[in-house]
C-alpha cells in the first residue's frame, strides 16, 4: 500500500477540524507579512534579526529590505498553506516553513538582549513588552508543527483512524 501525504480537508472527524488550524495561520501569515512593509515594523524587527545567530544575515539588505524579505516569505507560507488545502506536499511544506519561522522568532526571546532577565529572586523569569509578544510564538509554533505532523504520511493516517500506528519490526 503506497502511502502518501495528508490534508485535513480530506480527512474525517477530529483531522478534518485541524483545517481550521490552516486557516488561522494563513490569516496570521498574511497580517504578519503586511506588517512588515511598515516602517515601524522594520525598525520593531531589526533589534531581534540583528541579534539572530539564524537571520543575521539578512543586515545586508538594510533595515527595509530585511524587513521586505520577511514579509514576501510569510506571504509565500500562506500562499503554501492555501495551495496545501488542495495539496498534501504543499500542506507539508507550508506547515515546516511555519514551523521553522517560529522556531526562529521563538530563538528571539533568548538571543535578543534586555528580553528576558534571568535571576533567583522570587520573580526567576521576568520578560519586557518585547519578550511578552514573542511568548505568544510558541503557541503558533506548534500550530505549524501539528499541522506539518498531520501531513505527513504515517501520523497522518493514524490520526485519519485514530488508531496509533502498527509497529513494524
Amino acid at each position: 500500500m503506497k502511502e502518501a501525504f495528508n490534508i485535513a480537508e480530506h480527512g474525517a472527524g477530529s483531522y478534518r477540524m485541524l483545517a481550521i488550524l490552516r486557516w488561522v495561520m494563513v490569516v496570521i501569515f498574511v497580517s504578519f507579512g503586511m506588517q512588515k512593509f511598515t516602517p515601524q515594523s522594520a525598525q520593531g524587527i531589526a533589534q531581534f534579526i540583528t541579534n539572530s545567530p539564524f537571520i543575521s544575515w539578512l543586515s545586508i539588505f538594510g533595515l527595509r529590505g530585511e524587513a521586505y524579505f520577511l514579509g514576501v516569505a510569510e506571504f509565500v507560507i500562506a500562499a503554501l498553506l492555501v495551495a496545501g488545502a488542495f495539496n498534501p506536499l504543499l500542506s507539508a511544506l507550508g506547515s515546516f516553513l511555519g514551523v521553522m519561522t517560529f522556531a526562529i522568532t521563538w530563538s528571539f526571546f533568548f538571543t535578543t538582549p534586555g528580553v528576558v532577565t534571568w535571576s533567583l529572586s522570587a520573580d526567576p523569569m521576568a520578560w519586557n513588552l518585547a519578550g511578552e509578544f514573542l511568548f505568544k510564538d510558541i503557541v503558533l509554533l506548534c500550530v505549524c508543527v501539528v499541522l506539518f505532523l498531520a501531513s505527513l504520511p504515517r501520523t497522518g493516517l493514524w490520526l485519519r483512524t485514530n488508531a496509533p500506528p502498527q509497529a513494524s519490526c
